[in-house]
Parts: structure tokens; sequence; C-alpha cells
């Protein structure tokens, strides 16, 4: 196995597994990005993400897709966009070795903290996430505006 820093010719496989991971939460057809958005916005003059790279044999079987956020309380953190595993590679280490590699990326960078999200019913990631020190926090809500309710809200709120 290998971890490597993802590049543009890495964006169909990371593609896929973003696809993978959508249809193991249920929402198959919730991925609108595309190899072109992922290359664009990744490897651009301003990247907005970073993404490890787990290589066995020559195929991309698992990623860590991040990027830096800024907290008012803590200053520059890492969010944690996606930590996913082929399901054929899935009890092989391989998602520890992935996310020792964002954590190590911010130990490097001297980040203070690391925020990703878990959906409250994939027990194995949570309790994956425990054993490592992390804590789920379950007081704090996850809040979002999909592109339905941004237009809603710049047609209709803003004209009230």
């Amino acid at each position: 196995m290998t971890i490597r820093k993802g590049n543009p010719e890495d964006m169909e496989a990371v593609l896929g597994l973003i696809q993978e991971l959508a249809h193991f939460e249920k929402e198959p057809d919730a991925v609108l990005v595309t190899v072109e958005d992922l290359i664009r916005d990744g490897f651009g003059t301003i990247p907005l993400f970073q993404v490890f790279v787990a290589e066995v044999e020559g195929e991309i079987v698992g990623i860590a897709l991040y990027y830096y956020r800024f907290s008012t309380w803590k200053g520059k953190t890492i969010h944690l966009e996606d930590l996913v595993v082929k399901d054929k590679m899935r009890g092989t280490g391989l998602g520890y070795a992935l996310y020792s590699e964002i954590i190590k990326q911010a130990k490097k960078d001297k980040v203070r903290r690391i925020d990703w999200n878990v959906l409250d019913w994939n027990s194995p990631a949570i309790e994956f996430y425990e054993k490592s020190g992390a804590k789920v926090l379950d007081e704090w809500r996850v809040a979002q505006m999909d592109e339905a309710a941004i237009t809603y809200f710049v047609e209709n709120k803003l004209k009230e």
C-alpha cells in the first residue's frame, strides 16, 4: 500500500470513491461534482481541497479529502470532508493509514483541531474515531443550505 498526495490524473478514481460513499450513505444520486470540478477546484490557482490517495497494485482504493478552515476559537483547522475506502479493502488497515496521514498533516501544519462529520447510524466509524481519541459530539447539529434553498433565499427572503 502506498499513500501519497493526489494529482489531477487521480480525480476520476477519486470521484468513483466519492460516488461509492454516497451509495453507502444511501444517497446515490446526490453527487453532482464532476472530474472537471475536482481538477479545477483541487489543482487551480487557489486549491479548495487537498487529497491523499491510497494505492494498492496501481489501483486507488482509498482517499482522505480535506481542506483548511479557520476557527475563531482555535485558528487554522483541518476539515476532513471524506475518508473513503473501497468496500473490498475495508478491514485491511487502509482507513487507519489514511486517517493517520491526516493527523500527521495537522501536526505538521500546526493546526489546533481537525473536524469531520459522521452519520449517527455509522457505528463502526464512530467506534473507530473514538478509539483513536476523537470526541464525537452529540450536542452539535450540522446546518446546511442546499442550492434550492440558496436560490429561494436570494429570490424571496432578500426581497422582504
